[in-house]
């Protein structure tokens, strides 16, 4: 197998993700149904109903691990086998997907990981007024210098570093609505404010970083059989209790997505699959190989959007 493992992190979510994926393959029904049994409620009701619900913190972030390993569970009766994968990385949750995939975490202790996750950091979202905004065109650099201008008004950082010009930063709202107030005259082409819980990446995660570390000292993790690129590092990261220490911190520190797929090209990893919901990181990877000087070849992201293509 040739072909490096990427898995999507939240915002990847929609109402009725992974449900064609349960109705026609007996594999994916079987990993929906353990995570309600692990859960303790219905996740896949949770995930399936109409509305916003799928959005909130706490159920997206199980939803988007689940509908992941679902697929790749799927994969794997076709004849993927993921301990030949060269790499595997994720965006921010999908760490914990992407930990799964390598052989560091059982299922089980993967959505429940993410489930906790997801409520720390949907009450800490709830406690401290705050959000994320995504700086179109801007540098680190600039970056940097419009979060220190935020720091003045509040909690301010740079939360993710996804790809040569989409820097997002995050922090309290008054700290954002001067971020944004000063982002034309720093040369951003467009600061957006994103639709999301709260200023995740970011001191204002600190209540959830402290119980993810609590949770995290209680779960067997071992060492990954395929190599893991952390978010927090940039790099692969090999012995369990780094990477334990890596997924408390990653909550309130900068996700290095652009620095992590610029260290597997330069492994010589440059097939991926995305298997999850949406095609964010193909397109992240579209940005970040034409920053990239002296490729020997394009990287290329397949991704696996429905039932219909194990065909």
């Amino acid at each position: 197998m040739s072909e490096a493992i990427l898995l999507p992190g939240q915002g990847a979510q929609f109402a009725g993700m992974g449900r064609d994926w349960y109705e026609a393959e007996p594999a994916a029904k079987r990993v929906f149904d353990e995570a309600n049994d692990v859960l303790g409620f219905s996740l896949t009701e949770a995930i399936w109903a109409d509305g916003d619900g799928v959005h909130r913190t706490d159920v997206a972030q199980p939803g988007i691990l689940t509908t992941s390993v679902a697929i790749l569970r799927c994969l794997e009766e076709r004849g993927l086998d993921l301990a030949a994968a060269p790499v595997t990385a994720g965006l921010s949750l999908g760490e914990y997907t992407a930990l799964w995939c390598a052989g560091s975490l059982s299922f089980a202790d993967a959505v429940s990981l993410v489930r906790i996750r997801g409520e720390a950091m949907q009450a800490a979202s709830e406690q401290i007024p705050s959000s994320m905004t995504s700086l179109m065109g801007a540098s680190r650099e600039t970056a940097d210098a419009l979060a220190a201008l935020g720091a003045a008004h509040g909690i301010c950082s740079v939360a993710n570093l996804n790809a040569p010009g989409q820097v997002v930063v995050s922090g309290e709202i008054a700290a954002l609505d001067a971020v944004e107030a000063a982002a034309k005259e720093h040369g951003v082409k467009r600061a957006v404010r994103l639709t999301v819980a709260g200023g995740f990446h970011s001191e204002c995660m600190r209540p959830a970083a402290e119980r993810l570390g609590v949770a995290l000292a209680e779960v067997d993790l071992v060492a990954p059989r395929i190599r893991f690129v952390s978010n927090v590092t940039g790099a692969s990261l090999t012995d369990p209790a780094e990477i334990k220490d890596a997924l408390a911190r990653q909550v309130c520190s900068p996700v290095l997505w652009e620095q992590g797929i610029r260290w597997c090209l330069d492994a010589g990893v440059f097939a991926f699959l995305e298997p999850g919901p949406g095609s964010v990181l193909a397109g992240l990877m579209r940005r970040i190989a034409k920053g990239v000087d002296g490729l020997p070849q394009d990287p290329t992201v397949r991704g696996v959007e429905a039932p219909s293509d194990l065909a």
